[in-house]
């Protein structure tokens, strides 16, 4: 069966794409870690993950991080708004168009790109068991198939949500199946909920018994890449201490205390050209941070 596909009336504002395509480095104001901008029309594309634990919240931290970081493709979960309130607006004075799959409670995703935006679709592909959440929204963006998933939590290891992970993560695959293929142009970014190994974790000893690291979590994940997917921040860096989430509470963040849970999966060919990756720790510093910090990766225009 076909996939619901939706088109995108293109509304770009002359001028703003040139104005942000000048090489060079930009330095976030938040702190002295330095971001190299990625010109609109250059050989390279950034590719971006962000889980902003409310967009009502954390919009003006969004729009300054797209001001310094430059990021193609936006992807960004946890919305928790309505298609009827998502600021496109907003994002397309920056040169952005969007799309957003959102019911206005705890879930939501989003695209936003500058290099174009097609064959959206809303959920899970048609031909697979739908979703009563807004979790997943896919398109293609610049040649490459973007989704943004907000993988369900799972709550403990006894609840009828870590059933309803599992089997969300199930039908993730299946719809990979129907819109794609291994070999196609393809990366699936977003909060996945699940730390793909010890070394994603401050502490192992800390998640025994807990979920975000059962063995049925990390297999589903695994059978993602045996589909056909790479992690490309694992792949470039594959060191410990790296982690893009810290609880509020505890001082987590101070302490360093996280979990890698924020994933930029890419087909194996778009996985030749990745030149690097950053988890933008400044992000997740400030007035009103979120939760998670935006996780990108680069690639070479020639896989992409």
């Amino acid at each position: 069966m076909e996939p619901r596909v939706r088109r995108v009336r293109r509304e770009r504002l002359p001028g703003l794409t040139t104005a942000i395509g000048r090489r060079g480095l930009t330095r976030h104001a938040g702190g002295p870690d330095l971001v190299p901008r990625i010109p609109y029309d250059s050989g390279r594309m950034r590719i971006a993950t962000w889980n902003v634990n409310s967009l009502k919240a954390r919009l003006p931290r969004v729009e300054e991080w797209l001001g310094y970081a430059h990021p193609d493709v936006l992807c960004l979960q946890e919305t928790k708004l309505s298609d009827a309130v998502f600021p496109h607006m907003a994002f397309s004075a920056l040169g952005y168009e969007s799309v957003h799959h959102g019911d206005g409670r705890w879930n939501g995703v989003a695209i936003l790109s500058r290099v174009g935006i097609d064959d959206v679709v809303d959920g899970f592909a048609k031909s697979v068991d739908p979703d009563p959440d807004t979790r997943v929204i896919t398109a293609r963006c610049g040649g490459i198939l973007m989704s943004s998933v907000y993988v369900p939590n799972g709550r403990s290891l006894d609840s009828d949500h870590y059933q309803y992970k599992l089997s969300w993560l199930g039908r993730l695959r299946d719809h990979l199946d129907i819109l794609s293929e291994p070999d196609d142009r393809l990366a699936v970014c977003g909060d996945f909920n699940i730390a793909p190994a010890d070394i994603d974790l401050w502490d192992a000893k800390a998640f025994v018994g807990s979920t975000h690291v059962s063995v049925e979590e990390r297999a589903a994940l695994e059978s993602l890449e045996a589909w056909g997917l790479v992690d490309a921040f694992r792949q470039l860096y594959p060191q410990d201490r790296l982690y893009s989430y810290w609880d509020y509470r505890a001082g987590d963040f101070h302490e360093h205390r996280g979990m890698r849970i924020d994933l930029v999966l890419v087909s194996r060919g778009l996985a030749q050209g990745l030149t690097w990756a950053l988890v933008d720790r400044n992000a997740r510093k400030g007035k009103l941070p979120s939760d998670h910090a935006p996780v990108f990766v680069d690639l070479e225009a020639a896989s992409a």
